[in-house]
């Protein structure tokens, strides 16, 4: 017989915030690659013709919006998630460990 009998583990807050963030942290990057590839492919490889490269600011199209702005937006998002979602966790000794 298990030692929980069905029933979910007790986990740590630690581990349960940790794998929290850690779903955060994907899907932010899931987001990222999914912006950033297909923008920068067609925006910039699928527009071959470089006498009729559109700009934006003056720097190609592709390498803003499919570079620069996601930038921008992971950077309020890391923002956002260091001081708003993520929580700091006391790293006490656990009972019965010594050094």
């Amino acid at each position: 017989m298990s030692k929980h009998d069905g029933q979910e583990p007790d986990y740590d807050p630690v581990f349960l915030n940790s794998r929290r963030e850690a779903k955060v942290i994907f899907f932010f990057w899931l987001v990222g690659l999914l912006w950033c590839v297909p923008c920068c492919y067609l925006l910039g490889y699928a527009e071959q013709d470089s006498e009729t490269i559109s700009l934006v600011l003056g720097v190609p199209a592709w390498l803003f919006w499919g570079i620069a702005m996601p930038w921008v937006f992971a950077d309020l998002a890391t923002t956002w998630f260091c001081f708003f979602f993520m929580k700091d966790d006391p790293l006490d000794e656990v009972e019965g460990e010594s050094e």
